[in-house]
């Protein structure tokens, strides 16, 4: 058996609010990337065509702002994050608006995980940023 003075306890971190939503945004657009963007009479056209890569490489830097220990430095990359993966479905639909109209296209559903994702990013930051206020104002 092991005495009180030889065994060791855990401590843990306190569970940071928003990082759980950033990997879970991170893992949204991740896959949305490469699920079709848009359905036309053809078939999908895959996001990694396109915009995906982009959105993609978003999902990498949030993935590491929600490991990161610093809530400054993951809530900024998360907050990068949330403005690729919103910004480009939008341009994306504006684009095939303005060039074929209403007719003979349908959102796929990446397009709407990434935008989904995007949304949640949004979230997540917000709430790392909170934190790291709340926490330099008790220090």
């Amino acid at each position: 058996m092991a005495s009180p003075a030889t065994s060791r306890t855990r401590t843990r971190r306190p569970r940071v609010p928003g990082r759980g939503r950033l990997v879970g945004a991170s893992l949204m657009i991740l896959v949305g990337s490469f699920l079709p963007w848009l359905y036309v009479a053809t078939g999908g056209i895959s996001g990694a065509r396109g915009a995906g890569l982009w959105t993609f490489y978003a999902a990498m830097l949030g993935i590491a702002g929600a490991l990161i220990p610093s809530r400054t430095v993951g809530a900024i990359q998360g907050g990068l994050m949330a403005l690729v993966a919103l910004a480009l479905p939008v341009w994306q639909v504006v684009h095939v608006l303005s060039v074929v109209g209403l007719g003979g296209w349908l959102p796929g559903p990446g397009l709407v995980l990434v935008f989904g994702g995007g949304v949640l990013a949004a979230v997540a930051t917000r709430q790392l940023w909170s934190a790291r206020a709340a926490a330099s104002s008790q220090s």
